[in-house]
């Protein structure tokens, strides 16, 4: 039975890009709120254009040391997103191990730059297999298993300011982005006989590798007028969100509170996209 101190008590989650930064976040809030996890990771390179360094096996095994604090199981393996029997293998393990699957959250994701002319064909394919393929994969992944289960359930899939509002300088990013509330909004439909909702949340600004990427400082020196449409925000914006922010709405659609929410983008950004 579930409580008021840990919502998801007896439920399992899948988070994917688990090694840090959100998907970390997400893994270790889902648990202290009682479920279990089942993580993946690619631990290393997986976009040649990114400015930031990839996730590393020190830094998954971290996860999995933070989910066991929180006194709940956790079943992690190195896995890319782009393998598709890879997931599919470890969620037939999961489904063994804890005999259900109730919860997933695609959250991997890739971030790099330049005008959409200028990149080259792989930088585009890069973005668009991991950030919108790698989505499929994992609802191809886990979907069966939910319904299998019969228990309903929530996956909640990690798009982006912009996957909401375009803006110049990652147009490959925004495409596969915007790409994923397509499948969020047509899968909820799908799911929906099955008591399963989907959903996207869109953060901005959030203090991860991705968000700290120096990079993009060389698009706007190149490009000044670009900044123009990168605002602050309604809400005063001293930092970047701190990624167990974004883990609050996260757990938020993992539990029976948002049981009414399903097909809808959740903004996770102080207001930028009104701004």
């Amino acid at each position: 039975m579930t409580t008021p101190e840990a919502p998801l008590s007896g439920r399992v989650a899948y988070v994917t890009g688990a090694a840090r930064g959100q998907g970390r976040s997400h893994c270790v809030r889902l648990a202290r709120a009682g479920a279990d996890i089942v993580a993946i990771d690619a631990c290393g390179p997986v976009a040649a254009h990114n400015g930031y360094e990839p996730s590393t096996p020190e830094e998954l095994a971290e996860t999995v040391r933070l989910v066991e604090g929180e006194g709940r199981k956790i079943l992690a393996k190195e896995i890319d997103v782009r393998d598709l029997e890879g997931q599919q293998r470890l969620v037939a393990d999961a489904q063994e191990q804890f005999g259900r699957l109730d919860i997933a959250v695609a959250n991997a994701g890739v971030l790099n730059w330049g005008r959409l002319w200028e990149i080259s064909a792989e930088q585009w394919q890069q973005v668009l297999d991991v950030n919108l393929t790698g989505v499929w994969n994992t609802m191809k992944a886990v979907v069966p298993a939910m319904i299998e289960a019969g228990n309903g359930g929530s996956i909640i899939n990690v798009s982006s300011a912009a996957g909401i509002k375009a803006v110049p300088g990652c147009g490959h990013y925004c495409a596969s982005k915007f790409g994923v509330v397509g499948l969020t909004n047509s899968l909820a439909i799908e799911l929906g006989e099955y008591g399963i909702r989907v959903n996207s949340v869109h953060p901005y600004g959030t203090d991860t590798p991705m968000g700290n990427d120096l990079s993009m400082y060389g698009m706007f020196q190149e490009h000044p007028t670009y900044v123009y449409s990168f605002s602050p925000g309604a809400l005063p914006t001293e930092s970047l969100a701190d990624p167990g922010l974004i883990s609050d709405i996260v757990l938020w659609l993992a539990s029976d509170a948002s049981s009414l929410v399903t097909a809808a983008q959740i903004p996770a950004d102080k207001g930028y996209l009104k701004i």
